[in-house]
């Protein structure tokens, strides 16, 4: 696979803003960051998404609306209809985070059911479920896997800390090679092209602007 120049790797970039005291000013300044380098998607808490939609008008960059964030553990009913509010306030794509505690407890057709609701919610938009695998051992993973596979969703995105490139080579053998996979915690351009070449075809991080203007992305040009 050929480097990554710094708008391959834009485009596949989502930019959290996700810290709970984040304010107005604040987001307003980082949709301007996310427009200046036209990244895939920014990641709000549902609240924020008319404002985001706000600041990112004509750009091409998309507000995703981070939902039962973040501990995912309230009813289904809930995490639908807040779906349904950011997709009426303009959410272009839905993050969500599952029941953990109702996954390890073998409650498949409980997770099953919220994030089928979800994506029915969603109405064609991509659904990104988040899996933190440091709260899954393998077989609770591979359960979860396979939920989100037949749950309507379009991705599995893996957060946390930055995930090893042998777990995600292991993830995108699981889920097949035409399932979304997107790896959080990217920092620095090498662990972002290794991580595409283990098989993820969506990055996120937190640190937008130090990852995309660093010295190995700039060498690569535009």
């Amino acid at each position: 696979m050929s480097p990554l120049n710094v708008t391959q790797l834009a485009r596949r970039l989502d930019f959290s803003l996700l810290h709970p005291g984040i304010t107005v000013r604040e987001l307003e300044a980082y949709c301007a960051l996310a427009r200046e380098h036209n990244i895939a998607a920014v990641n709000v808490q549902s609240s924020w998404v008319e404002h985001a939609r706000h600041f990112l008008e004509g750009a091409e960059v998309k507000v995703a609306a981070a939902i039962g964030f973040p501990l995912g553990g309230m009813d289904p009913d809930t995490k639908r209809y807040e779906t349904e509010v950011a997709v009426d306030n303009g959410a272009q794509e839905i993050d969500v985070v599952p029941n953990f505690g109702r996954l390890r407890s073998g409650d498949s057709q409980f997770v099953l059911r919220e994030l089928r609701d979800v994506a029915e919610a969603a109405d064609e938009r991509h659904v990104k479920v988040i899996i933190d695998l440091g709260l899954l051992n393998e077989t609770e993973l591979a359960l979860a896997c396979q939920i989100i596979l037949d749950s309507g969703a379009h991705y599995l995105a893996i957060c946390g800390k930055t995930p090893p490139v042998e777990a995600l080579r292991a993830l995108r053998e699981g889920i097949g090679n035409t399932f979304g996979l997107q790896a959080w915690g990217m920092t620095d351009y090498s662990t972002a092209v290794a991580a595409v070449e283990a098989g993820a075809t969506r990055l996120g991080t937190t640190e937008l602007a130090g990852l995309l203007q660093s010295s190995d992305v700039t060498a690569l040009g535009t």
